[in-house]
């Protein structure tokens, strides 16, 4: 046990004589540099070593043994800004501190870890195709915001990283994807002795996140290693870090590494970012998917009512001010049936689609002679086969180019439908765009599942590890289905599911896009073209549906040509950060509410 571990810093200093110096304590200003300019030093280094609270851009860390006492600490928890969340950190006797004040703060239900720095052994094999270095552009920037986006964290404030770049005893890290240049993973590492002369010359871990969407396995555990191997550079004794209790994928990591618990403790305000961590849970709420979640989640925000009415379905009731809407996760109360049947059977939806003026594939029924099939299979080259009602991508197959391939194909969509449609295959990228009101909320293109070769495990197993990755991130809705579609896709690439790929080779397992069914979805907001924008609109103005999911094929999101593939009347608003979805849909149902803070984590 290093010597940190025996006496922890746990409690605050106990008040010195005199009175306590401000931490904006200025510069005394002294000819000279005497005696008084030493202590004018002396007095300067006192202050800064003490009270000290640190912005992260997302809230500030409040480090409790630099405070004089408890009062102290509870005064600089209330100055809490809005819209963040403060952390009292290396809290010893939390029970004293929450006796001091329990109606305003609680007890974090984390755990924290040590690594001993002066025992750690360097090293571990870090995984192929991400590179691992210091963040250094308003590019990172974006980039460590749309990871913590996507994960659920508070977001920092937009200018907060244009003066990160000098402030020494802050050090952020990234993972850079190499094939595409998105930033896929970060963390952020406190140095104590820079930041207020820490005797223990101890470091702490904070905001470690990985996109659920990462291809390579092993980033997060990369992270942790390069932030220590730093720290240890410097010659630091320890590492902390403070992880929910209940996070047992993370905790098994941290055990890997060698971190061991240490009787330190994390408190927090009382606020609307934390309130789940400390209010009486929503009977129901636990069952519910995270499409529902989010927009409980918002709603509770704003102070309405949520009643969950079945959990397994996702059906929830929101009332404020004497309006009551039933819901079922996006789809509520204000879309009629007529609507919702129009979306139902994807041949009517691309007949209004046509009317509008939209941009359809040319399409065929499974039921039409064979000589018939075959004729539309030669004049297109591939085709879609795809049940005329159905969700998440189940029966749906892409790409079929051979007679036999198409009547497998209808095979398998039957078991979803007994009516089948065979369409035109555009080549190109899935494109959603989710519409609230008529305007666009959000543009993602949805991209199939991928694997990428390690050199030693079959395909099977790649498929069911990034399985697990997938259904982790989304709370179980997205999985890799290994069925009779998969299998068609490896065999045109010459391989099946006990081929062994070359380290560092990706390839395409499904060529269905759907987030159910293993896909991932990629925000193109900003960048998708207003004739896309456009024809999303227009077509839910012809169904007359608030709220809709319009999908596309297109090239380029940022390109005008596209064709219409269908509409989804109770589209998933999750994993479209950082776009504003869910905020959009509880303003749509009770325009008078207002949250009482931004959607945070």
């Amino acid at each position: 046990m290093s010597k940190a571990e025996k006496k922890p810093a746990t409690q605050p200093r106990k008040a010195r004589r005199g009175n306590a110096l401000s931490h904006r304590l200025t510069r005394l200003r002294t000819p000279g540099g005497g005696s008084q300019g030493a202590t004018s030093r002396a007095c300067e280094a006192d202050a800064r070593n003490r009270n000290v609270a640190l912005d992260c851009g997302w809230g500030r860390l409040l480090f409790t043994p630099t405070f004089d006492a408890y009062p102290d600490l509870l005064e600089a928890l209330r100055e809490e800004a809005p819209d963040t969340r403060d952390i009292a950190f290396h809290v010893g006797d939390p029970h004293v501190l929450l006796a001091q004040a329990p109606q305003e703060i609680f007890l974090d239900p984390s755990h924290t870890f040590r690594l001993d720095l002066s025992t750690y052994r360097a090293g571990g094999r870090r995984p192929k195709g991400v590179t691992f270095r210091r963040f250094s552009s308003e590019s990172d920037a974006a980039g460590i915001n749309a990871v913590y986006a996507s994960c659920g964290m508070v977001q920092v404030r937009e200018d907060f990283f244009a003066g990160e770049r000098d402030n020494r005893p802050v050090t952020y890290f990234v993972a850079q994807d190499d094939l595409t240049g998105e930033i896929v993973g970060t963390v952020t590492g406190i140095d104590h002795h820079r930041l207020f002369d820490d005797s223990e010359r101890g470091a702490s871990l904070w905001c470690l996140a990985v996109h659920p969407q990462a291809r390579q396995p092993g980033i997060g555990e990369g992270l942790v290693r390069i932030l220590a191997e730093h720290f240890q550079a410097r010659g630091l004794a320890y590492l902390d870090l403070s992880v929910l209790h209940d996070n047992d994928k993370a905790i098994g990591l941290y055990d890997k590494l060698g971190f061991r618990r240490v009787p330190l403790f994390a408190v927090k305000r009382k606020n609307a970012i934390n309130e789940k961590f400390f209010a009486q849970p929503i009977e129901g709420y636990e069952a519910l998917n995270p499409y529902a979640r989010l927009i409980v989640d918002e709603a509770l925000r704003r102070g309405i009512h949520v009643e969950v009415t079945d959990p397994e379905g996702g059906f929830f009731r929101l009332s404020h001010g004497g309006r009551s809407i039933h819901c079922r996760e996006s789809l509520s109360d204000l879309t009629s049936s007529v609507a919702m049947s129009i979306c139902d059977d994807k041949a009517v939806t691309r007949r209004f689609a046509e009317a509008a003026g939209l941009s359809v594939p040319e399409q065929l029924s499974a039921d039409a002679p064979d000589a018939e099939k075959q004729a539309f299979l030669e004049k297109h080259g591939k085709l879609v086969v795809k049940p005329a009602r159905g969700e998440q991508g189940r029966g749906i197959s892409v790409g079929i180019s051979s007679m036999d391939a198409l009547q497998a194909a209808i095979r398998q969509a039957r078991q979803v439908c007994d009516r089948v449609l065979l369409e035109a295959c555009f080549e190109g990228e899935d494109l959603r765009l989710v519409v609230i009101d008529y305007k666009l909320v959000a543009a993602a293109v949805r991209r199939p599942p991928r694997v990428v070769g390690d050199g030693r495990s079959p395909i099977r197993k790649l498929i069911e590890q990034q399985s697990r990755r997938r259904a982790a991130a989304t709370g179980g809705e997205s999985r890799i289905p290994v069925d009779a579609e998969t299998k068609r896709c490896l065999a045109e690439q010459d391989l099946d599911l006990d081929s062994v790929l070359e380290e560092g080779r990706e390839i395409t397992v499904r060529k269905a896009a759907n987030l159910h069914t293993g896909g991932t979805i990629h925000d193109v907001t900003a960048q998708a073209h207003p004739d896309l924008v456009d024809a999303a609109c227009r077509i839910a103005k012809a169904i007359k549906i608030p709220v809709v999911g319009i999908d596309f094929m297109v090239h380029d999101p940022a390109k005008p040509d596209y064709v219409f593939i269908e509409a989804n009347e109770r589209p998933g608003l999750a994993n479209h950060e950082p776009q504003p979805t869910a905020e959009s849909f509880i303003q749509l149902l009770f325009p008078g509410s207002r949250a009482r803070e931004r959607r945070n984590a």
